[in-house]
């Protein structure tokens, strides 16, 4: 039978699992510092991110998704950022922003889920390994605080495995229709104990892995929710932020520069509710692959290969792009369409997390990316 407070949990879980799974994770480990990764789902075309303004062939290359960089803001003679990425750019000029551009995972071909499998896992072909990259990094971190929490649907690939991670608000529920969640709110409006429940859940379903919907609100308010999970006393270390919306096959002018202003504000909201725990941060943004570097007939970009990867935070030794670039000339370009990889993802994220969590890195890069035995370790990412 089902009354009014049992149906105000399983209801609330329903409507997390609607739009919401914000997809957020989160890992305890036995140190102040933070870890934050932002996934960027669909690939997102570090071109039209970061821009290498500087390349003789980008106008041409580019096209109308060039123009867009007229009001782009110059890191240096060879790189912008897309204008709506202004908060991030204050992060740039205060040394707090890290990017490295023509990255990519060692997987080579076009399939989103594989691409992502191989990112998340930390393999070097899609599902090789069956946990994840984040979950091994539990296991390298302090055992006594090896609890771990996810805030989705479901547990992101790359906090899956041995560490045991629990869900937030998991569910398999089916979607509740908007008159349905309408009709609830009217029944608990009199009573002041569910009310505020249903209130509390029906506002998280608001936020969305869609960064672009309401102005880059909803993605605001998601990065203020992690940050606050983030600073309990007894709360994560770790967390994991999923953003979907970067397949932009068609109209990609607006709708990418959509999406940057809501991660730019996501990423804003985060700084802002850290507070001096930002000193202690580093956050990685990075996508499963790039896009092509021509625009296509519908005014949008074709799956690719190298993108760009984003390192973020106080604790980052920034304000600078780190890029052994190929060049956009047609002969330069990966399998004659593609921005060409130069640099391996896998070392980015390997030399981060070592650096970041003072992990040994000769035991951190096989325990994470396990067929990377050779990779070269970067230094001098972090603050000293």
């Amino acid at each position: 039978m089902l009354n009014r407070r049992n149906f105000v949990v399983t209801g609330a879980a329903g409507a997390l699992s609607l739009g919401f799974a914000p997809r957020l994770a989160f890992a305890k480990a036995a140190t102040d510092k933070r870890f934050v990764f932002i996934i960027q789902r669909g690939a997102a075309d570090g071109l039209g991110t970061l821009a290498p303004v500087g390349d003789p062939a980008f106008a041409a290359q580019r096209g109308a998704l060039a123009e867009e960089f007229a009001q782009g803001i110059k890191l240096d003679s060879m790189f912008a950022l897309h204008p709506n990425l202004k908060n991030v750019a204050q992060l740039y000029a205060s040394k707090e922003a890290l990017f490295f551009h023509a990255v990519a995972s060692p997987y080579r071909d076009r399939s989103h889920f594989d691409a992502q499998n191989v990112l998340e896992t930390g393999g070097t072909s899609a599902y090789q390994l069956k946990d994840g990259w984040l979950n091994r990094l539990l296991a390298v971190l302090p055992d006594e605080e090896r609890k771990a929490i996810a805030v989705a649907a479901t547990i992101p690939m790359a906090m899956r495995g041995k560490v045991e991670v629990t869900s937030y608000a998991p569910s398999v529920l089916p979607d509740a229709s908007d008159d349905l969640l309408a009709r609830v709110t009217t029944l608990y409006a009199e009573d002041p104990q569910l009310h505020a429940l249903w209130q509390q859940a029906t506002a998280t379903r608001t936020l969305t892995s869609d960064l672009g919907a309401n102005g880059g609100r909803n993605a605001a308010a998601t990065g203020a929710l992690a940050a606050k999970l983030l600073t309990a006393g007894n709360g994560a270390r770790i967390a994991m932020i999923e953003t979907g919306g970067w397949d932009t096959h068609a109209g990609q002018r607006g709708r990418l520069g959509n999406q940057l202003n809501g991660l730019d504000q996501m990423i804003a909201s985060l700084k802002t509710g850290l507070g001096p725990l930002w000193s202690k941060t580093m956050v990685l943004v990075a996508t499963e692959f790039g896009r092509t570097v021509k625009v296509n007939g519908t005014g949008g970009t074709d799956h690719g290969t190298a993108s760009v990867a984003w390192l973020l935070g106080g604790a980052v030794k920034g304000g600078r792009v780190a890029a052994d670039w190929p060049g956009l000339a047609d002969a330069a370009l990966y399998e004659a369409r593609d921005l060409k990889p130069t640099t391996s993802l896998d070392t980015v994220i390997g030399s981060a997390v070592a650096s970041h969590f003072a992990i040994d890195p000769q035991r951190a890069m096989p325990a994470l990316f396990p067929d990377q035995k050779s990779a070269k370790v970067i230094d001098g990412l972090i603050r000293a």
